[in-house]
C-alpha cells in the first residue's frame, strides 16, 4: 500500500524463497476498483451475471496449492480492498458451493500464509484483531487449509533499530516457515 510497506519488506524475501518451489502468480490490488458488493451486484450474481476477469481470478484462486496474503493492519484487521477483493471472488461454484444444508469450500489449498505488519502491539488472536479471524472464516467458506500468520508488531512505536529487529525476525520466522509450506 506504501512505497516504504514494512509488509512487503517481509513478503519479498518469502514469496523469493516459495518462488523456489512453486510457481507464483500475484494479485496486487493496488489501483483495483473491485465494487462494493451491493444489492444489485447480487442481484446480478443471482442471475448468472458474474465479470468474465472476476470468475476468472477465483478459479486460479481455487486451483492454487498455496496461498500468500500479505496486508499491513488497518483499522483493527487489514485494508478494506482486500475485504472488497475477497467478496468479489467469493463466488458460489467456484470458490464455496453448498449441498442445500451447508456451504463447503472447493478450493484445493492446503495453506495459507498471512504476512502482516501492525503499528500497534496487538498479536494474532487478540480480540482487538480482526484480520486473522476473518480469515479463518473465509478459509471454512472456500476450504483453504490452515492459516499461518507471520507479523511483527508495535513498529509505530518502536525505535529504527528495533524496527529493523522485528522486521530481521518476522522474516527470519517466515522462511522456517517457508521450509514446511
Amino acid at each position: 500500500m506504501r512505497p516504504e510497506s514494512r509488509t512487503l519488506r517481509i513478503a519479498e524475501p518469502l514469496i523469493a524463497e516459495l518462488s523456489k518451489r512453486y510457481e507464483i502468480e500475484t494479485i496486487s490490488l493496488e489501483g483495483s476498483d473491485y465494487p462494493c458488493v451491493d444489492y444489485k451486484v447480487l442481484i446480478d450474481r443471482n442471475n448468472g451475471i458474474v465479470p468474465e476477469e472476476y470468475a476468472d481470478t477465483a478459479r486460479r484462486i481455487a486451483a492454487a496449492d498455496r496461498i500468500v496474503i500479505a496486508a499491513p493492519f488497518w483499522d483493527m484487521s487489514f485494508p478494506s480492498i482486500l475485504k472488497v477483493f475477497f467478496e468479489n471472488m467469493s463466488l458460489f461454484g467456484i470458490t464455496f458451493n453448498t449441498n442445500e444444508r451447508e456451504c463447503y469450500g472447493l478450493c484445493r489449498c492446503d495453506k495459507v500464509l498471512y504476512i502482516t505488519t501492525r503499528g500497534m502491539n496487538i498479536t494474532s488472536g487478540s480480540p482487538l484483531e480482526q484480520a486473522t479471524p476473518y480469515l479463518n472464516a473465509l478459509s471454512f467458506l472456500w476450504g483453504l487449509g490452515e492459516i499461518i500468520t507471520v507479523s511483527a508488531q508495535n513498529l509505530d512505536y518502536s525505535s529504527p533499530e528495533e524496527i529493523e529487529t522485528k522486521i530481521h525476525d518476522a522474516i527470519r520466522r517466515g522462511l522456517d516457515i517457508c521450509k514446511e509450506f
